[in-house]
């Protein structure tokens, strides 16, 4: 008997407030196992969220982009290691990351 993939979350971040997102891309991330993965969506080019992952989940996940705009993007986020960089603090925790969205 052949085993079929669970299907993989998904997550629209267009309807959140900028803050939220980011927030709620961590709480994603963090809840996976080593090897599981979710998507999501966003408005804009989310060049902020990835260097936050770069900075706060070094050599653990894995960005694929799906979907390269101009409407929407679809991004994959793997996480590839059960251990991460330790989090370093910024002021890119506390909301939006100031990136080309703009807190929009």
């Amino acid at each position: 008997m052949s085993r079929t993939a669970p299907p993989i979350a998904t997550f629209d971040l267009r309807p959140l407030a900028p803050p939220q997102r980011h927030q709620l891309a961590f709480q994603c991330f963090d809840s996976l196992a080593a090897g599981d993965c979710f998507e999501l969506i966003n408005d804009h080019e989310p060049r902020g969220l990835l260097m936050q992952f770069m900075q706060q989940r070094a050599n653990a996940f894995d960005w694929q982009v799906l979907e390269a705009g101009p409407e929407a993007w679809r991004i994959r986020i793997q996480r590839t290691a059960d251990a991460f960089a330790p989090t370093v603090r910024s002021e890119l925790d506390d909301g939006c990351c100031n990136c080309s969205c703009r807190g929009h």
